[in-house]
């Protein structure tokens, strides 16, 4: 319940007077001296200025004393002429927000009888706040039986609820040419109806109390049997019917005026109700105007029925519009009490407005099934975590006025029709736990048995990877998987990207294979925010088609833009280059040895991006991004980026022990002229896998090109350090090594020393 407020404030001495007459008052143009008929045994005099004041009127009368909201009434002097009283509009007794005069009551209203008793003012409007799947609660008679349900007192019917025998043996001819959309259609004549009837007083406060407007006796009958039952009701005129009544879709080119004024063109996958010539209603959503009921109708055809759901399902929001009768027929209503509405709504037309009344026209179809279903008393326990025991659960169920049958702790439940809300045993676990009390569910701690799970030292987690790289200087981003069409083609170079079946932008159509093209937007972004430096990493995942599915590898990128360090005094700034965030990947990795092998990709500099390679396998790429993109993104100055797989990233040495030498290392530097287009790594590769134990390290230091290296070539420079830990390195131990590394080098890869 949302909320729960009274009709109108408290108040006493309010009772219902008769304006016995009506003169001008002596000193003021628009006031009015009345004499009025309170039930005393005097007539009271009361000065009222309200504009619809008259003779014969029956009005609220507040007696002296009486406490309105904001006013108390006393015995007073306006413009020297005495007043008794006052006389109330529906504003002063706070039951509407403006009005125009007095609140006018019938005249057969009684004098001298209390207000709130008349108007039953001592009512209260209980606010329901239903989530969708509680359709059946949706009307009168679906809250009763939720309140019996809840408090466990037996739902009680009225004995005259559908006493009526027709007596006209006229009767509808219906064709439903849709029995899905369709199961259950029932029509009625009714003849004779006294359209100008009043509708009853306490049906319009009701109507009104429930936000529903007063139209006239039948369609205000029609909504007060929706309220109650549940189930939306229309009426037809049955002079303006052409033939018999059709449920089917509609036809190309249709077109339906509405009772709301608006003209719509349908949809072939709207269902109409129809006769031999014309759309007459959109089904379960709103009549239309041209076979309306209106002030000259003396026969209708009252219409009762049960629609598919998901046929009503959206068509309503498609139009714009949002109907009572919609409102219930996409959520499901009774199908089991389609005809007991009509019944009950025949029964109250001819009490109120007359006329004789026909058979009912009735035809059915595959109404939607209830199948049974199985709720284990062992299943509700381990959901629940108490143990109701089968007694409970069965009280419970009765409680619902669900059938059911027990066997061994299994219940067999047949949902009611009203309830399109329960298909498996979790929705029957719900229902046990709502009726129980939540509260009556205690609160209690997990019992489980913990146990360490054992961690791969061999790996390490994207935590860690995560705080190397903001050690590096470097801003995690979480950018979009989807991705513009136009980066994949641009940055990855593919054509073939997994599409988005419902994009949320046009430019976010596809998943990204790469996770450049978001590492370049946050650049932009952060460029036309004036940051000068942006250093910035992100981890996610990649999308692949494959034959099977898909895959979805998790790759971390980074990507580096202007100055190595921040602004400072202490080092001349200098542009980020390859070797920068290339040294940054290598720290990374540390200590796995990374190779990089130059390769062109599409997103990057011709003559400066490198497959990167681990264990000879290829991981990655690294290298600036291509001056064509440079350009198109208009960037001032290339960025360095890298984009590698994390599973590669996470992988690490384990510790091992190795003895540390007493004895002192020795090194020798070598330097050779080798052909330009020589590799280093090549050359470091084929030399170390023939060196002894002795040498430790071997590494290259510089690089020469220029006087006295013929064109063509270039010098490299290396350092070869040697230890032993057994004892000390003698000169010809390590003049032969020497020997055996320029061997190498000479036969292997054509190298000669520099002179």
């Amino acid at each position: 319940m949302e909320g729960l407020e009274s009709v109108a404030p408290a108040f006493e001495k309010i009772v219902i007077a008769e304006v016995l007459s009506v003169e001008k008052h002596p000193n003021a143009d628009r006031l009015n001296v009345c004499q009025v008929n309170a039930g005393e045994v005097e007539p009271l005099q009361i000065v009222c200025g309200a504009p619809n004041v008259h003779a014969g009127a029956r009005v609220p009368c507040a007696m002296v004393g009486a406490e309105l909201p904001g006013i108390s009434i006393r015995k007073v002097k306006v413009r020297n002429v005495e007043s008794f009283g006052m006389l109330c509009s529906a504003r002063e007794l706070g039951m509407a927000e403006e009005s125009n005069g007095l609140m006018l009551l019938p005249p057969d209203a009684p004098v001298g009888t209390s207000i709130r008793d008349y108007l039953d003012l001592d009512d209260h409007i209980f606010t329901l706040k239903l989530t969708p799947n509680r359709s059946d609660c949706l009307g009168m008679l679906g809250v009763a039986r939720e309140v019996a349900a809840v408090t466990g007192i037996r739902l009680g019917q009225k004995k005259d609820f559908l006493s009526f025998q027709p007596t006209l043996s006229d009767k509808p001819e219906i064709q439903i040419l849709e029995p899905v959309a369709c199961p259950r259609y029932c029509s009625r004549v009714v003849r004779g109806v006294n359209l100008a009837a009043a509708t009853p007083d306490w049906m319009v406060r009701r109507l009104d109390r429930s936000d529903v407007r007063s139209i006239n006796a039948v369609v205000d009958i029609a909504n007060y049997v929706m309220l109650e039952l549940g189930q939306p009701l229309h009426a037809f005129d049955l002079a303006k019917l052409k033939g018999k009544i059709q449920v089917r879709f509609s036809r190309p080119g249709e077109e339906l005026v509405l009772l709301n004024q608006q003209n719509i063109k349908l949809d072939p996958d709207m269902l109409v109700v129809a006769d031999d010539v014309s759309v007459l209603a959109l089904a379960g959503i709103m009549g239309g105007e041209s076979s309306a009921v209106s002030d000259g109708t003396a026969d209708i055809l009252l219409e009762s029925a049960f629609f598919d759901p998901d046929v009503i399902a959206g068509k309503a929001r498609r139009l714009g519009l949002s109907t009572d009768s919609s409102y219930r027929f996409e959520r499901g209503v009774d199908f089991a009490a389609t005809r007991d509405a009509l019944e009950r709504v025949s029964a109250l037309i001819l009490q109120i407005c007359g006329g004789e009344a026909g058979g009912v026209s009735e035809v059915t179809g595959a109404l939607p099934p209830r199948n049974v279903i199985v709720l284990r008393a062992d299943r509700a326990r381990r959901v629940l975590g108490i143990d109701l025991g089968v007694t409970v659960i069965s009280s419970l169920l009765q409680r619902l006025d669900f059938a059911f049958t027990e066997q061994n702790g299994h219940f067999h439940v047949t949902p009611p029709s009203y309830r399109f809300d329960l298909s498996i045993e979790s929705d029957l676990i719900e229902e046990l736990a709502r009726l129980h009390g939540y509260d009556h569910i205690p609160a209690l701690p997990p019992h489980s048995a913990l146990t360490l799970l054992p961690q791969n030292e061999s790996l390490q987690g994207m935590s860690q990877i995560r705080q190397l790289l903001i050690a590096r200087d470097y801003q995690e981003v979480v950018t979009y998987s989807f991705v513009d069409k136009q980066w994949e083609a641009d940055l990855a170079g593919n054509d073939n990207p997994v599409l988005l079946q419902n994009p949320i932008a046009s430019q976010l159509g596809v998943m990204r294979s790469t996770l450049l093209g978001g590492l370049l937007d946050v650049l932009q972004f952060n460029l036309n925010r004036k940051h000068e430096r942006v250093r910035i990493f992100e981890i996610g995942r990649c999308f692949f088609p494959e034959e099977a599915g898909y895959v979805q590898p998790q790759r971390a990128a980074a990507l580096c833009f202007g100055t190595v360090k921040a602004e400072q005094w202490g080092e001349a700034s200098r542009q980020i280059d390859f070797f920068d965030i290339k040294a940054d990947l290598e720290s990374l990795c540390y200590p796995l040895e990374l190779k990089f092998v130059a390769s062109i990709h599409p997103a990057l500099h011709p003559g400066q991006s490198a497959h990167v390679l681990l264990n000879d396998e290829p991981v990655g790429w690294i290298g600036t991004l291509h001056p064509r993109w440079q350009q198109k993104y208009d960037l001032p100055q290339p960025a360095a980026m890298f984009e590698i797989d994390l599973a590669a990233l996470m992988q690490r040495k384990i510790p091992a022990f190795s003895e540390i030498s007493r004895f002192p290392a020795v090194r020798r530097d070598l330097a050779i002229v080798v052909d330009e287009a020589m590799s280093v790594q090549d050359l470091l590769d084929g030399v170390r896998i023939h060196l002894p134990v002795t040498v430790t390290d071997l590494k290259l230091f510089d690089v020469y090109r220029g006087k006295g290296i013929d064109l063509g070539k270039k010098s490299l420079a290396f350092k070869v350090l040697m230890q032993d830990t057994q004892k000390t390195l003698t000169d010809d131990e390590v003049e032969t090594v020497m020997a055996h590394i320029k061997d190498i080098l000479a036969t292997r890869f054509n190298a000669t020393l520099r002179a």
